[in-house]
């Protein structure tokens, strides 16, 4: 399922308004909402248009995850340039912003980027490839519950759509506890005050910085993000193809855990239900000694 806006009222005073640069047009629009395609609907950002701007809740905690999830799915987004404004302020600031198009000064591109948002940074200020290594490092099976329900910040669950009982009826619980993602796409509901998205995506949990557990929503993108480096990796075009093609990149490299330094060979493929990439340690993968009788370990007698 795609996803889904749907605009409601909200306190201008709470929420702010994304515009949007066409970098071929050269034009400011607000964005109102974003097809099954993948086509944006945009406004001219004109108070006769305001109830139909597009709003979030500028003290959401969830709007970095919605405005990725968003940018992901957007047909053609290297064409466009996304900015955040209060919403008392957007009729003014995009017409201050097109006169800074039509007419360029070093103090107007200043605050263009002050306001502008960067989808690869969205997230903990980083790139869109530098998820938490714990999340995309895949683990085998185990026995071994990770987490425990009390863990979990049942308050946030719901308002994702996601009670402890509604997990638990569709099987999905116990793998959480073990550390692993959903093996399916889980529909959830973000709440942003003045917008709704609804989208389905894998889901799994992680601790942040503080040592607590949350929640981490695996939205579906349009295509694996090749163009950034995965933890310290820089994929060539070899890499790419196999990736794109056969959704394995066919060799083992080292990536770099950002939080500790560490080196660790992983083999790199791409999510067939959300097209994230994931990454495995090799030393997870188990080859067997032995295959139809056929000892693999034995050393190969010369000829």
């Amino acid at each position: 399922m795609s996803e889904e806006i749907t605009t409601q009222r909200m306190p201008e005073q709470f929420s702010d308004i994304l515009l949007v640069l066409d970098k071929e047009k050269k034009k400011i629009q607000a964005v109102k909402s974003i097809d099954d395609n993948g086509n944006m609907e945009t406004v001219d950002p004109t108070k006769k248009n305001q109830n139909h701007f597009m709003r979030v809740d500028k003290h959401g905690d969830f709007f970095s995850n919605f405005f990725s999830n968003f940018f992901s799915q957007l047909k053609n987004p290297s064409n466009f340039s996304f900015f955040k404004v209060p919403a008392p302020l957007a009729v003014e600031k995009a017409q201050e912003m097109q006169l800074q198009i039509n007419n360029p000064t070093p103090e107007g591109e200043k605050v263009m980027k002050d306001q502008e948002l960067k989808p690869e940074l969205s997230l903990d200020k980083k790139q869109e490839n530098q998820d938490n290594m714990e999340t995309t490092q895949t683990t085998p099976e185990t026995s071994e519950y990770r987490y425990k329900p009390e863990q979990i910040d049942w308050e946030t669950m719901n308002n994702l759509g996601l009670s402890k009982e509604k997990l638990e009826k569709m099987n999905l619980l116990d793998p959480l506890l073990k550390g692993y993602k959903t093996n399916e796409l889980v529909p959830v509901s973000l709440n942003l005050g003045t917008a709704v998205t609804r989208m389905d995506a894998r889901l799994s949990l992680q601790p942040n910085d503080d040592g607590q557990i949350v929640v981490a929503i695996h939205g579906i993108r349009k295509e694996p993000n090749l163009n950034f480096e995965f933890f310290g990796h820089k994929f060539n075009q070899d890499d790419k193809d196999n990736l794109l093609n056969t959704g394995n990149m066919g060799r083992v490299v080292n990536l770099t855990n950002p939080k500790t330094g560490e080196t660790i060979p992983s083999i790199i493929s791409v999510d067939r239900l959300t097209n994230e990439l994931v990454a495995l340690k090799t030393d997870f993968i188990k080859i067997p000694d032995e295959i139809k009788g056929v000892n693999l370990m034995k050393p190969k007698s010369k000829l």
